[in-house]
């Protein structure tokens, strides 16, 4: 019996709510499983489709691992010397690997430098015989990892509705999203909490907001 595990992110642009990060295992031998479900990549399924997969999957899998990344922690690593976004994922990465315990781990890699990546990622990991692939497109080209991103994407959506559920209506998240604009500007300072304060939009908008108090001076 040979274990292989896929993991995957969702959720590391929007300004609004965690970084969620998933991880799936299975024996390989029940990989056709995955097929019959028509498991793939979350970004080419709709939400409801998502939501139906969903308990499918966590039913088919041998186990799996769900961690979220609140924007506070984000923020902390960004700030840090030693970190960035890459890393810190890395770091998650690696604890849902040593949770799950796998032969075989494919992850799909955020960083457009995947030996670098490959490398720190295995430097977290307690069982050094694994065989680790992280990959560009992983949830488009292996089945495990498209069920890892629908586990990610669904859990982040879950979130987002939290989120709703005690602030109003936020939209995605996502600064494109007009909802999501319109509500961090009347937001930004009233709810900083649910704020990545290290990305550009927050930090611009703190930066002018005391540019012009320094100019009625």
């Amino acid at each position: 019996m040979v274990i292989i595990a896929g993991l995957d992110d969702a959720g590391r642009g929007p300004i609004i709510g965690p970084m969620v990060l998933a991880g799936v295992s299975i024996d390989e031998a029940d990989l056709p499983k995955l097929e019959a479900l028509d498991v793939k990549d979350s970004k080419l399924l709709t939400q409801k489709k998502r939501e139906f997969l969903y308990e499918k999957i966590i039913k088919v899998v041998k186990d799996y691992k769900i961690i979220l990344v609140q924007p506070e922690e984000i923020d902390d690593a960004l700030k840090s010397p030693n970190l960035n976004l890459n890393w810190l994922e890395a770091i998650k990465f690696g604890q849902i690997i040593n949770y799950l315990n796998p032969d075989k781990a494919i992850v799909d890699c955020p960083s457009p430098n995947i030996k670098a990546y490959s490398d720190y990622l295995m430097m977290l990991l307690k069982n050094k015989n694994i065989k680790l692939m992280c990959e560009h497109k992983a949830d488009f080209n292996h089945k495990i990892c498209g069920a890892a991103s629908i586990l990610a994407k669904c859990a982040r959506e879950e979130e987002v509705k939290k989120l709703k559920k005690k602030y109003g209506e936020i939209g995605s998240g996502y600064m494109a999203d007009k909802v999501t604009k319109k509500f961090f500007d009347e937001n930004f300072e009233k709810h900083p909490e649910i704020f990545r304060k290290t990305w550009a939009p927050y930090s611009d908008h703190v930066n002018n907001k005391s540019q012009k108090k320094l100019e009625e001076f």
